[in-house]
């Protein structure tokens, strides 16, 4: 047996209105066929919409991509064709339907995997900033906000102090 392989992020192409449905039956056949190991996640992104329309507020759930159904999985001859096969898909997106995964890059920015960065230092803490273009640089933590990955440390440059906006791994408590 050959090594043993990431799961990767696909898009597969569905019929449009049909991405709940794939999704659905997609989850059932992985159940019903024990292949949890090969087909890990499905996603269909979306986002919260607020409209405001003759003086009437309503929100909503919109699928960013229609027509589309985000899979995390180990492609194999099995996977590929379970996937291949549900009613409603059209098949993977990337060159003459074989599948190309989404780079981490694309991945992250779709949001569909929430990445958590443990810090070791809050409000008031003296740190240094270990990466980007103010690497070296020594400040103290204003405010944290772990969800929205942001950091705000206050640095004493040229006589003044400044707030600078930075993302939680790129500083670390100060020796």
């Amino acid at each position: 047996m050959a090594e043993k392989q990431e799961a990767k992020w696909y898009v597969v192409h569905t019929y449009s209105g049909y991405e709940n449905k794939v999704a659905s039956d997609l989850a059932t056949m992985v159940e019903s066929r024990g292949m949890q190991d090969l087909i890990q996640d499905i996603n269909i992104p979306t986002e919260t919409v607020t409209e405001t329309k003759d003086g009437v507020t309503k929100e909503y759930v919109r699928k960013v991509f229609p027509g589309y159904v985000l899979i995390k999985m180990i492609i194999t001859d099995d996977s590929w064709y379970v996937v291949r096969n549900i009613r409603g898909c059209t098949g993977f997106v990337g060159p003459a339907s074989k599948p190309v995964p989404l780079t981490e890059k694309e991945v992250a920015a779709l949001g569909v995997e929430k990445h958590t960065v443990e810090v070791g230092y809050k409000v008031g803490d003296n740190v240094k900033i270990i990466s980007g273009p103010l690497e070296g640089y020594s400040g103290v933590v204003k405010t944290l906000d772990t969800s929205a990955n942001a950091v705000c440390v206050v640095l004493s440059m040229f006589g003044r102090e400044m707030p600078v906006d930075l993302e939680l791994d790129q500083i670390s408590l100060e020796d």
